[in-house]
């Protein structure tokens, strides 16, 4: 019973089946009033509209005329079987009337109420309105009320019958609701409990109703999809990286060994320590990068993004590689349309670009050529590097945009650059495609495009600072 009561199914229920019955009680309160309130004040009104008119004809025309009309009221046929009518002198004598003589003295005047009466020989409760007329003779006109009664009571018991349904359906009302909601929430308890035990491929099953339990759902399962990506990624990465540091440190341990052996000469600890040295550097690198991937894909900065011009990105980037491309026979290009400018950062852009143009430089072999555009929509900015080397095969696309995989073991690299590049993308809210050039690879960064104010010589950053100087 203790956990019914602290159920929040229960409990969202049972209100819902309180204010069913709250609901049903006002509806049958208001149609009681509307029925048999309406016709006892019908009653009350024609009672004291009849006493009235007969007081006027006494009072205007004597007490044999007011006999006369209270016997014809009495015999026209209308109302007969409820009318109450009685006429008493000053002296106590019934002059006219279905009652007996009236020798309650209690009764107020010129007031309806009810009151017992003894009709035509039978008991019944009437209204009736007691009326002293001038000359001290006592007037009672008054109303059956038997009838009333008995439609009063059978709406009693249809109100009340009404009522036990109402209070039953109410019952089983809350009882299907807490069910249907304990159903759902224990839907997602029970994936919930199965993730916990380690099956991460667990999701919430979904109905076709599109409710807002399965609006809630769809948004767990869309954040369990995102860790089970990310706890892959993390066991991937946890297996590459003991792998990758395992081979260069057994390296520099067996050239060390090498080197210790007999009595070492100080030709061989050089080159001992060099080697060392150049592998730890590896090492330091690798760990460098993956510490930016993890920087990035939690979306953290080390400073606030602001405008950035593209063109001056490429510009400066291209002016660097254009020495080594042109030592490995390799043609590098450049398009820009007109000034594109992202909100971002622009070291991690140039370091996206410098990525793309190493992984280019690297598989596209010589003599290649290899292209970079800029393209304006009017919303977003197309950051494309495209050249004419083999490519990367469809089915590959994907793999190799995870850390540490690499297409050609053979050549020197880490596997983080396209890593670094898809992490520093998501970051500033763009998307990453890799399409066939056919021939070659076409690498296409998608970002929102930033509306900065450019001065003549279109440098976004220059005009923010000459504006914020100013």
């Amino acid at each position: 019973m203790t956990r019914i009561l602290h159920s929040v199914a229960f409990r969202l229920a049972l209100i819902c089946g309180l204010l069913v019955l709250v609901s049903t009680g006002l509806l049958s309160l208001v149609f009681y009033v509307g029925t048999v309130g309406a016709l006892s004040r019908a009653a009350d009104s024609k009672i004291s509209a009849v006493s009235q008119r007969f007081a006027d004809d006494a009072e205007g025309m004597g007490l044999p005329s007011l006999v006369n009309r209270i016997e014809e009221t009495l015999n026209d046929g209308v109302d007969s079987d409820t009318e109450i009518c009685l006429l008493v002198d000053p002296v106590g004598r019934k002059l006219a009337g279905n009652i007996s003589a009236w020798t309650d003295g209690t009764v107020p005047m010129d007031q309806v109420i009810d009151h017992e009466v003894v009709r035509r020989g039978r008991a019944s409760v009437g209204r009736v309105r007691l009326h002293r007329l001038s000359n001290g003779a006592l007037l009672v006109v008054g109303r059956d009320m038997t009838d009333l009664n008995q439609i009063g009571r059978l709406i009693g018991e249809a109100i009340a019958l009404g009522g036990l349904l109402a209070l039953l359906l109410a019952l089983g009302g809350t009882l299907l609701l807490r069910r249907q909601i304990e159903s759902r929430i224990g839907a997602i308890r029970r994936t919930a409990s199965e993730i916990e035990m380690g099956d991460l491929s667990r999701r919430i099953p979904l109905s076709r109703e599109a409710d807002e339990f399965d609006r809630l759902g769809a948004d767990i399962n869309r954040m369990l999809d995102r860790i089970e990506r990310l706890m892959e990624g993390v066991r991937h990465v946890s297996n590459t990286i003991a792998h990758n540091l395992r081979t260069p440190l057994g390296r520099v341990r067996g050239h060390l060994h090498e080197a210790l052996q007999g009595r070492p000469e100080v030709r061989n600890l050089t080159l001992a320590g060099n080697f060392a040295i150049d592998q730890i550097d590896g090492l330091i690198l690798v760990l460098d990068k993956s510490l930016q991937i993890a920087e990035a894909e939690s979306g953290t900065r080390r400073r606030p993004f602001e405008p950035v011009s593209l063109r001056e990105v490429v510009t400066r980037l291209l002016e660097l590689y254009d020495a080594a491309a042109e030592h490995q026979g390799v043609a590098l290009t450049a398009h820009i349309e007109g000034e594109p400018v992202v909100l971002g950062d622009q070291d991690l852009l140039a370091s996206m670009l410098a990525n793309l143009l190493d992984n280019a430089l690297n598989y596209a072999g010589s003599p290649a050529r290899i292209e970079v555009r800029v393209v304006q929509e009017s919303s977003k900015i197309n950051l494309i590097v495209q050249d004419n080397g083999p490519g990367i095969p469809k089915d590959q696309r994907l793999k190799v945009l995870q850390r540490f995989y690499r297409l050609d073991r053979q050549k020197e690299g880490t596997g983080l650059g396209l890593s670094i590049v898809a992490a520093f993308t998501q970051l500033h809210g763009g998307e990453l495609l890799l399409e066939d050039a056919e021939p070659g690879l076409r690498v296409r960064i998608i970002l929102p495009r930033s509306d900065g104010k450019t001065l003549p010589n279109g440098n976004a950053l220059d005009s923010l600072r000459r504006g914020a100087a100013s």
